[in-house]
C-alpha cells in the first residue's frame, strides 16, 4: 500500500489503528478523528477557470462554490498559489524567530494549496476540510516533502475539533459554515489560537451576492470588527467590486481579507 492510498487513523487518545484506503467508508462518513498523512491570488474571486486535461468546459471557481459542489471546485483551484492572506502572515511570523517548530490548523484546506505552502515553510500543519475529496487530492500532492508533518481531519464546521495553534488559517472558508452555527466555531478559533498567534483569512461582508442564501455566514463591518476584539489588527482589506463569470451571469463581491495577532 503505497502512501497515496494509505494512511492512519489515530483517536483523541492516541492510540494508532491499521492504513485504511481511500476507498474505505471513512471517507463517506463525517468524522473528527485525527489523520496521519503523508494547496487573492487566483482563488474562488477570480472570473477565469483554470484549464485541466479532462476539466472539459469548466466554469469559473465561484460557480460551484455557489452550489457547494466542491469537487469541481477543487478541480478548477488545483495548482493554483497560496493565498495572499497566508503569505502575509508567514511573512510577519519570520519577523518573529522561534526555536520551537510552529504549528497551523488550515480550516477548510480544499485540495491544499495553503497547507503546502506552510509545509514548504517548515510548519507542522493539522489540515481540516469537511469534503473528502479534498483531503484526497491533498494527500496527493508532490509539491512538499514533509509528509510527516502533517495531519488532517474530516469533519463538518459544526463538529470539528480544533487544536492549539500559532496560527488557524481559513482561507475562504468560514462563509460555508451555517450562520446557527458561526458563534461556536468562532469561539473554537478564538480559544485554538494561542496568545501572540494569528488567525489569517476571509469573511464575506453583507452586501455580498450569497449574502442571501441561507446558509452562508455574512457580516457587516462592524460585526468583524467585534469578532476581532481580542486582536491586534494587522490587515483588514475591505473589497467590495461586481464581476461576472464566463456566462455573463453577475456576481457582487463584497469580502475582508483580514491578518490579526491574538492579544495577550
Amino acid at each position: 500500500m503505497d502512501s497515496a492510498s494509505a494512511f492512519f487513523v489515530t483517536s483523541n487518545t492516541g492510540s494508532t489503528r491499521s492504513p485504511i484506503r481511500l476507498s474505505s467508508p471513512f471517507w463517506a462518513r463525517e468524522s473528527t478523528n485525527w489523520c496521519r498523512s503523508r494547496n487573492m491570488y487566483k482563488d474562488m474571486t477570480h472570473n477565469e477557470s483554470k484549464p485541466t486535461d479532462d476539466a472539459g468546459d469548466l466554469k469559473p471557481a465561484f460557480v460551484y462554490a455557489t452550489t457547494r459542489d466542491w469537487p469541481n471546485y477543487f478541480k478548477v483551484t488545483g495548482g493554483r498559489p497560496p493565498r495572499e492572506t497566508l503569505l502575509n502572515a508567514l511573512e510577519l511570523f519570520s519577523n518573529e524567530p522561534s526555536d520551537q517548530t510552529r504549528f497551523a490548523v488550515d480550516l477548510g484546506c480544499g485540495e491544499g494549496r495553503d497547507t503546502a505552502e506552510l509545509l514548504r515553510a517548515g510548519w507542522r500543519v493539522h489540515a481540516v476540510d469537511g469534503h473528502p475529496d479534498g483531503l484526497t487530492r491533498l494527500m496527493k500532492r508532490d509539491d512538499h516533502d514533509a509528509h510527516h508533518q502533517l495531519t488532517m481531519q474530516l469533519a463538518p464546521f459544526e463538529r470539528v475539533e480544533l487544536p492549539r495553534c500559532d496560527l488557524l488559517n481559513a482561507s475562504f472558508s468560514l462563509p460555508f459554515c451555517e450562520p446557527a452555527h458561526f458563534d461556536s466555531l468562532w469561539a473554537k478559533i478564538l480559544d485554538a489560537i494561542e496568545p501572540g498567534g494569528r488567525f489569517a483569512g476571509q469573511l464575506f461582508g453583507d452586501r455580498d451576492g450569497w449574502a442571501t442564501i441561507p446558509d452562508r455566514s455574512h457580516h457587516t463591518r462592524e460585526r468583524v470588527e467585534e469578532l476581532l476584539s481580542q486582536f491586534s489588527v494587522e490587515m483588514l482589506k475591505e473589497e467590495e467590486r461586481d464581476g461576472q463569470d464566463c456566462s455573463g451571469i453577475n456576481k457582487h463581491w463584497h469580502a475582508f481579507h483580514i491578518i490579526a495577532r491574538k492579544n495577550g
